[in-house]
């Protein structure tokens, strides 16, 4: 019988790329298993058919809200479901064991809850693998790493066409405005992009939250060679990523998947604290923001930063 292993993941984009080193942890050491995440479709699909995941399924079925009651009447397909797999691990806030009370109701024999919750004891990827070592499993490598498909490739070859410029990726937003460079400060950073010889190409990343600094920034360039990547699905967005030549963003999911999929990346930490959250691939640098807070952190420092990363590529560039 083919071993069936389940990971329940929810949070946001970081939360999940961050624990992909100890999925890959399970799928190294298991390499005959089948495993599935539960958890939101959106951001699974990073990891579905792309080496980590044999399937997923979404975790926004109504009928989970049973499985967070005591003693509640569980759907007949999620018993049979959950069931059906021979080692569970879930990252589910869960303080009172409800939920892991019901998995037992289920017959769920193996199961190892992991708190989503952390704390500044060590990289965020090594405290998510860390209860694997109940299962004799050690993280070694904490950089977690994305797979984009095949499709997910030839759409960036359609969306990039025969553009010969050297590409620098730019996501100027995150899930809170404390852990944003003002957009000000943005504009003079691509200004100065824009002035090297030969200039590069901006791909400026974002979503729904990001749409006033994208209509200031691409009304701004609007003279410049300027892509847009807005809304896309994620293996998309990755396949995109993968194809940039630097990143430079903040503390967030997008800056997370372009650091797995393996480009120079540069960060700005503010109130986050970058040892714990920042990826942990040999390519990332990060710069902390003085007092933690983001207006602080100076123009000519992230210039600075960004012409060490460029010489590294080109190292005829000129200094700042």
């Amino acid at each position: 019988m083919t071993p069936r292993i389940l990971v329940i993941r929810g949070g946001a984009i970081g939360d999940f790329v961050l624990t992909l080193p100890a999925i890959k942890l399970l799928r190294d050491n298991f390499p005959d298993a089948h495993l599935e995440i539960l958890g939101y479709k959106h951001i699974i699909a990073l990891a579905e058919g792309r080496f980590y995941a044999h399937a997923t399924r979404s975790i926004e079925y109504a009928a989970m809200a049973g499985f967070f009651i005591p003693d509640a009447k569980l759907a007949p397909d999620l018993i049979e479901y959950f069931a059906g797999f021979h080692q569970i691990v879930s990252y589910l806030f869960d303080p009172d064991g409800i939920f892991e009370g019901n998995m037992r109701r289920c017959g769920v024999k193996n199961f190892i809850h992991i708190s989503p919750k952390l704390d500044d004891s060590g990289h965020a990827a090594s405290q998510l693998a860390r209860p694997l070592e109940d299962l004799a499993l050690f993280l070694e490598d904490p950089a977690a790493t994305i797979y984009p498909g095949p499709d997910d490739r030839e759409f960036a070859s359609r969306f990039f066409g025969g553009l010969e410029s050297r590409v620098i990726a730019i996501h100027p937003g995150s899930g809170s405005e404390t852990k944003n460079w003002p957009v000000k400060n943005w504009r003079a950073l691509g200004d100065w992009l824009f002035s090297l010889q030969p200039a590069p190409a901006i791909l400026l990343i974002g979503g729904e939250a990001d749409r006033a600094s994208h209509i200031a920034l691409s009304t701004a360039w609007k003279n410049y060679q300027v892509y847009f990547a807005e809304d896309l699905p994620l293996p998309r967005l990755a396949a995109l990523l993968e194809r940039c030549h630097l990143f430079i963003g903040h503390d967030s999911g997008v800056s997370h998947i372009a650091a797995a999929t393996g480009i120079p990346c540069l960060l700005m930490f503010g109130p986050t604290d970058p040892e714990v959250w920042a990826p942990a691939n040999p390519g990332v640098k990060w710069l902390a923001a003085p007092g933690s807070a983001m207006a602080n952190l100076p123009i000519y420092e992230v210039r600075e930063q960004v012409t060490q990363l460029l010489q590294n590529l080109n190292p005829t560039l000129p200094p700042p």
